[in-house]
Order: C-alpha cells, then structure tokens, then sequence
C-alpha cells in the first residue's frame, strides 16, 4: 500500500495528464466556492421567510 501511495506521488506524468488534474481542481475549487454562496442565500432567504411568517 505504501508503495502505491509512493508511486502515485511520484510518477512521471506528461504535460496533458498534470494540465487535466489542474483543470480538475480548479472546477472542484470553483463548485466548493459555489455551494457556500448557495448555502449562505438559502440561509439568507429561509430567515427572510420567518420574519414574514411572525410579522
């Protein structure tokens, strides 16, 4: 298992191969920042509708 591990930090890749794993973390980076805008207006909207819901 360690030297899986050892061989997958490693290896040897070709420019394409790197290019597609940076390309592949920038969009997971981008959906995170995504989900948290989206959680925080959804928060943001469900306390807008309790407010109304008491007043």
């Amino acid at each position: 298992m360690l030297a899986a591990l050892f061989h997958m930090l490693f290896a040897q890749e070709t420019a394409a191969e790197e290019g597609k794993k940076v390309v592949l973390l920038m969009l997971a980076t981008g959906g995170v920042f995504v989900c948290v805008i989206a959680l925080g207006e959804a928060a943001h909207w469900a306390a807008k509708q309790r407010r109304r819901r008491r007043g």
